[in-house]
Formats: structure tokens, C-alpha cells, sequence
């Protein structure tokens, strides 16, 4: 008789060398299952048993079943490619989709370019493209690693190919973050070069070097610093503004209001890491408070969960969230001084 708190599993067909990519050099790949999702995996060949919370047991047995599809493709499997199908395939997307009377999560929403396929990871980064593909004005905000500015990119890119937009606009505010912008060579578009590197890093996956180099050179990819928006009215384009929380409430205002006809613009940022001036307001942090629900403007909230780098950096994430509320709920030290006579 089974145990209603195991689940079994039988993979088919039963290949030993499938079966030890699958777990792993000492079913590391096993152990990084059970950690994330609170479960306990015991195996005999190709006969697995899972034990634990029944969301759990069901996301595991989705988990193992895509890796043991993906050892049939690739020579071995990797830590990497475990934490990402864990992120894709969480309790929280089986929860939905068994609410839904699926047997296994949704398809995912893809972004198709020309040279490649760029694939949502995850419960989030579906809602996000979702919500790019379906609004005019949208916002992604959330820690560092969850693939907001890559996957704005992507749907910039793919409208440009299918002649949706006639232009790129790739806008970043050049705010210090601890550097000072006069010290570094070059003229004013040389200084900024460096705070829009993660902007031509994806462009150059998605596009190639010289098709890049060509697009800014006809303008149809323009780099511009926020402050040279003012004035600006942007018609058939697609605009990102990234790292918007160094925004004040007024850039904020005056990009929101450059978006013209046949335009989309995605915003991106981190209220977390907020580099301006002590004292100043985020735009960002301000516009959170009223824009959530206005017709046509699209939010997309991420969480640590959603991080796709390292594991470690979900984990880091997950830590300073937990020091800054501490931080946040203490009382100010008294400051330290001579004691008035």
C-alpha cells in the first residue's frame, strides 16, 4: 500500500548513464531539489520516490521529469541548469496550473528574434513579457538578476524586426554611484558609456556587433542620457529607461510624458539600491505609490525567488531584505558626543 505523503516515479526508458547526469556527481542535483523545495528524494535505478508536502512532491516530480527529458539532449547536466528548471518550475506555478486542472505548467510565452529564442524563466519573467506584449507604459521592478533589462531588450528588439517600432530609445539617468563622472575620460557620451554597458551587452547577444554598430550609426538605436529627454516627444518607439530608481519625481514625470504615438516604454529599477543625493525622493518609489492600476500601465513585481544568476544571489538578496527591515524597525543610536553641562 502506497504512502499518501510519497510520490513514485518510474523514468522511461531506463538508461543508466541518463540516470547518473540526472542526479549528479553524488546526487548533488538530487540534493539541490530536495533543498529548494523541502522534500526527500530516494532512488533505486530508474524508480524514484519523493516524500514530502503534496506541492512540493508535485514540483519535484515535474523538475525531475524535465531533467531526465534534458539528459537525452545534453552531455551532462549542470548545478546551473537544475537551479534555473527550479526557478521555471516552483510550487507556486504547479499550484496554479493544478488549480487550473493541468496535469504540468503552461507552455511558456517566448520572445522570437531573428538569431535566437529568448525563453521567460519562471512565473514572473512570463507575466512580465505578457505585460510588455499587452501595455504601452510598463514597470518591472525588483533585485538585481531577476532579467528585467534583458528581457526588455528582447521585446524591443523583437518589435523592431517585426516593424512594430521604428527605433530604439535606450535611456539611463547618469547618476553617480559612488564615482565620480568628471574623472572618467572621454567626452559626455564616452562618460555614460559605462552605466549603459548591460544595455549593448544584450543588444550585441540579440543582434551581433556590426548590426548594432549600423543601427546606432542610422539612429535607429539611439543611447541617451535622461537629462537630454526634456522637450522630447517619442512617436513609433521603444523605449527603456533603466535603473529608473536614481530618477527624481520630476525626470519621472517629464519621461512619462514623452511617450507618443505607436510608442511602448518599459521602466526598470530597484528601490533597494537608490543612489541619489540623501534626501532626495525616488521617482520611481514615488510613482509606485499612484500609477498601479491606471488603464494602460503594466507593474511586474519581482522577488529574490526570481533571481537568475547565481544561486548565491538569490541568497545575498534574501539577506539584505531581511537586515534592512531589522535596520529599518530599530530605534536611531543616540549620537555620540560631549554630554551638555
Amino acid at each position: 500500500m502506497n504512502d499518501p505523503q510519497t510520490l513514485q516515479i518510474i523514468l522511461e526508458p531506463s538508461d543508466s548513464r541518463r540516470l547518473a547526469r540526472l542526479c549528479g556527481q553524488f546526487d548533488q542535483h538530487l540534493h539541490l531539489i530536495e533543498e529548494r523545495l523541502g522534500v526527500s528524494i530516494r532512488n533505486r535505478g530508474n524508480h524514484f520516490v519523493v516524500e514530502g508536502p503534496e506541492q512540493a512532491r508535485i514540483a519535484a516530480r515535474a523538475v525531475i521529469i524535465h531533467l531526465y527529458d534534458e539528459t537525452a539532449r545534453h552531455i551532462e547536466l549542470t548545478p546551473d541548469q537544475v537551479h534555473l528548471r527550479l526557478q521555471q518550475s516552483g510550487v507556486e506555478d504547479l499550484t496554479a496550473a493544478e488549480a487550473a486542472g493541468e496535469g504540468e505548467v503552461a507552455p511558456l510565452g517566448v520572445v522570437r528574434l531573428r538569431r535566437a529564442v529568448i525563453k521567460p524563466r519562471g512565473r514572473s519573467q512570463q507575466h512580465y513579457v505578457r505585460a510588455i506584449q499587452q501595455h504601452d507604459i510598463n514597470f518591472g521592478i525588483g533585485p538585481a538578476g531577476t532579467g528585467k533589462t534583458y528581457l526588455a531588450v528582447a521585446c524591443a528588439v523583437a518589435a523592431l524586426e517585426s516593424d512594430q517600432v521604428r527605433r530604439i530609445l535606450l535611456v539611463r539617468p547618469a547618476v553617480e554611484a559612488g564615482e565620480k563622472l568628471g574623472f572618467l575620460p572621454g567626452d559626455l557620451a564616452q562618460k555614460i558609456d559605462p552605466y549603459l554597458r548591460p544595455l549593448y551587452d544584450a543588444l550585441y547577444e540579440m543582434l551581433g556587433f556590426e548590426t548594432v554598430n549600423k543601427l546606432i550609426e542610422r539612429h535607429v538605436i539611439e543611447v541617451c542620457p535622461l537629462a537630454y529627454m526634456r522637450g522630447r516627444t517619442l512617436n513609433h518607439a521603444f523605449v527603456i529607461l533603466d535603473e529608473s530608481q536614481n530618477t527624481t519625481p520630476e525626470q519621472m514625470k517629464m519621461f512619462l510624458t514623452r511617450i507618443g504615438f505607436g510608442s511602448k516604454a518599459v521602466i526598470t529599477g530597484d528601490v533597494t539600491q537608490v543612489d541619489l543625493p540623501r534626501g532626495t525622493q525616488s521617482g520611481l518609489a514615488q510613482v509606485m505609490t499612484f500609477l498601479e492600476g491606471v488603464e494602460g500601465i503594466g507593474f511586474t513585481w519581482f522577488t529574490p525567488r526570481d533571481v537568475v544568476r547565481h544561486p548565491l544571489v538569490q541568497r545575498i538578496v534574501e539577506a539584505y531584505e531581511v537586515f534592512e527591515k531589522r535596520l529599518a524597525s530599530e530605534p536611531a543610536a543616540p549620537r555620540r558626543g560631549r554630554t551638555p553641562q
